[in-house]
């Protein structure tokens, strides 16, 4: 067993050892990725936009088969049937929810209500402080370098000032190519 060398808001939230995310990159981030992430000490999240309701059952399970660490699956807060796939998000007690934009209010709290931790991505200040208000758990903050889907503002400006308006853990994805950062 590794010991944990870090520890963090984000790793005693999530129960991982590191704090490492490997967020849910469609087409890429599937269960080989994520048991590999997971078993490693990250948290791997498997990308579900590019899924069926019914590969992305398929895909959560092959993943619980393959490792007993806690991992996440990345939704579309606008697909229609995002409320279904929460639910079974809480039917086979997957650890975290992240969303690709902000799911509603509503759906915060039912999945927080099972013990679900969530983590949506945010462009903007405020819309850290908008989801923190609605209970999310921690915000991953997505950047021009990290895929540019919430806004092109780079990781230097965008980083600190949610850091400075949010009380709750902030992921930052893209922009990082050393161990300086």
């Amino acid at each position: 067993m590794i010991d944990q060398l870090i520890r963090t808001p984000l790793t005693e939230l999530t129960g991982v050892k590191h704090p490492v995310v490997q967020t849910g990159m469609g087409w890429v981030s599937g269960p080989r990725l994520v048991v590999g992430t997971a078993n490693a000490g990250g948290l791997g999240i498997l990308a579900s936009a590019t899924m069926t309701f019914e590969e992305l059952e398929r895909a959560i399970l092959e993943v619980k088969s393959r490792t007993d660490q806690p991992f996440g699956v990345n939704l579309r807060a606008d697909a229609a049937d995002a409320p279904d796939r929460c639910d079974l998000l809480i039917k086979h007690g997957v650890k975290v929810a992240s969303f690709a934009l902000a799911p509603k209010q509503e759906l915060i709290k039912k999945l927080k209500d099972h013990g679900i931790v969530v983590m949506p991505s945010i462009g903007a200040a405020k819309h850290a402080v908008k989801v923190a208000g609605w209970g999310a758990d921690a915000v991953m903050i997505q950047c021009g370098e990290g895929g540019g889907h919430t806004g092109s503002v780079p990781t230097t400006l965008l980083l600190p000032t949610v850091l400075d308006a949010v009380d709750i853990p902030v992921v930052a994805a893209g922009g990082f190519f050393d161990g300086r950062g």
